[in-house]
């Protein structure tokens, strides 16, 4: 007799619950930098009962019968973690219904300075307003689950960011970011549609005060968290990452570290095993299957 497979999960099954944990790729590549990985796994294995959906562009093409079957296999990394799972980034399906939708049907890519950036933004958006759960960028290794449905991180003082943050679905908050995303649309500002518009929207709501120490800030149902809790080493000190440390940091106050990937860009920084830097102790230690096969001069790619 014939053994009957069961239904392998859909996007719709596994984020409908509001407990996802989010990434995206919007570069074409299918081969991610290995900190991308080590994002993606770290966060499995400190969210271990939620679902872990990393959702990459360069996916789009391929036979959408194949590649929930193939694809988790292509990174031997991740495959480890059951809580992972793997989708092509399709973009009307993703906006439909949103404020988003139009605008996205009008815009020109080519003429957009910063258009992957752009289109991280407004995707991030969509995804937590219509499923809730948490977004993370993919330069933020998790270290400890944050307590917080909905919730903020701040960069600065009075200042949000936007590489991470979560909402129930159909949040007031996503809504207005969505709708002043399209009415103040500016494409020539890096971060006018991403840190500035949350920035801007929270403001709105809330009269946000310096933080105490490292206590977070509550704006009515929204948790304002601490610079501490996602950004411990400021973006002007990225290089310590990969830095010998004479005492390693504890980040107790933590519960992600933000690695600044994008002001590495020109300098190309790596994790380089034995360096005994603090982003191979980071890596050893919050993503070990992605350090392993590093240390072992293995491909992250099958």
């Amino acid at each position: 007799m014939e053994q009957i497979q069961p239904k392998r999960k859909g996007l719709e099954d596994i984020l409908n619950h509001g407990d996802g944990i989010i990434f995206l790729e919007t570069s074409d590549t299918i081969q991610p930098q290995p900190l991308v990985l080590c994002a993606v796994e770290s966060a499995a294995r400190v969210y271990q009962d939620r679902p872990v959906v990393f959702f990459l562009k360069g996916l789009t093409e391929l036979d959408l019968e194949d590649y929930e079957k193939n694809t988790l296999r292509y990174f031997p990394t991740l495959s480890s973690q059951d809580n992972i799972y793997i989708f092509p980034l399709i973009t009307d399906d993703i906006f439909n219904s949103t404020p988003l939708l139009p605008w996205y049907k009008k815009i020109n890519p080519k003429k957009e300075m910063y258009w992957i950036h752009i289109l991280a933004d407004s995707i991030r958006l969509a995804l937590i307003w219509k499923y809730g759960g948490i977004y993370m960028d993919t330069d933020i290794i998790s270290i400890r689950p944050v307590p917080y449905q909905n919730f903020l991180a701040a960069e600065y003082p009075r200042t949000s960011s936007n590489g991470a943050f979560g909402f129930s679905a159909r949040h007031n908050f996503t809504w207005k970011c969505m709708e002043y995303f399209v009415e103040d649309y500016n494409g020539e500002i890096w971060g006018h549609q991403g840190p500035f518009l949350f920035t801007r929207v929270i403001r709105e709501i809330c009269d946000l005060p310096d933080f105490k120490d490292v206590e977070d800030i509550s704006c009515g149902n929204i948790s304002f968290l601490n610079i501490q809790r996602f950004y411990p080493i400021a973006y002007g000190h990225w290089q310590h990452f990969y830095q010998v440390w004479e005492t390693l940091p504890t980040f107790n106050d933590s519960y992600a570290i933000h690695l600044w990937n994008y002001m590495n860009q020109y300098e190309q920084r790596t994790m380089v095993p034995g360096s005994n830097t603090l982003v191979e102790h980071l890596y050893k230690k919050h993503c070990p299957s992605t350090y392993g096969a590093l240390q072992r001069n293995e491909s992250l790619y099958v």
